[in-house]
């Protein structure tokens, strides 16, 4: 059954966030805050965890996976990006955007688009998500929590422990961060290409 953390939206607990990322460390599987609604996070290695969010959302083996990063540098860890790319991710940066990019080797071939080669990336503009990444040092592997059949994603987290107490490991309740997911926008075929509409608006470099 899972853990229930309340941890304040504008000034996380200190202990609570250094319990969560242990419990992503020991295997875990979280529902935390965003930007943009709730999301599934688990270690980028964990093979398992993976499985299990793909289970959850009944996500195919096409699905592009996101790496949630803490900053700029981080990011370019884990994904090629020209000078132009980055001038637009800056600009867009924290806030809720998932930038469809090629990745470098650091990021586990499990986790790419199995043709393209691509992972998802962002910097959220959430204090509870940027401490959770603080804390463990490295990105956050992540997917909305959008379950199956759903038009949006869960945002109560009461009504997520409810619908997936037995699934994961804990629930942050970080209060109402809204409804809408991410704008999606693709970045490998050199001009920026909008693959979903939500939350935010890109504007130009």
């Amino acid at each position: 059954m899972a853990q229930f953390f309340q941890i304040h939206p504008e000034n996380p607990q200190p202990r609570l966030i250094r319990q969560a990322v242990e419990i992503l460390r020991q295997g875990g599987l979280i529902a935390y805050p965003t930007d943009s609604a709730y999301a599934l996070g688990c270690q980028i290695g964990d093979r398992m965890a993976l499985d299990r969010i793909r289970a959850i959302r009944s996500l195919d083996k096409d699905h592009n996976f996101t790496l949630m990063c803490r900053d700029l540098s981080e990011l370019a860890t884990y994904a090629k990006v020209d000078n132009l790319m980055f001038r637009l991710i800056k600009k867009h940066v924290p806030g809720p955007f998932t930038f469809i990019l090629e990745a470098t080797s650091e990021v586990p071939r499990r986790l790419k688009h199995p043709k393209r080669k691509t992972i998802g990336m962002r910097v959220p503009d959430n204090k509870i998500a940027l401490a959770l990444l603080e804390e463990l040092g490295e990105p956050i592997m992540s997917s909305t929590l959008l379950l199956p059949g759903e038009e949006v994603p869960l945002t109560d987290p009461y009504d997520i422990r409810q619908t997936l107490e037995h699934e994961l490991e804990l629930v942050i309740d970080g209060g109402f961060c809204g409804m809408e997911p991410t704008t999606v926008v693709d970045l490998t075929s050199g001009s920026p290409e909008i693959v979903r509409q939500g939350c935010g608006e890109l504007s130009a470099p």
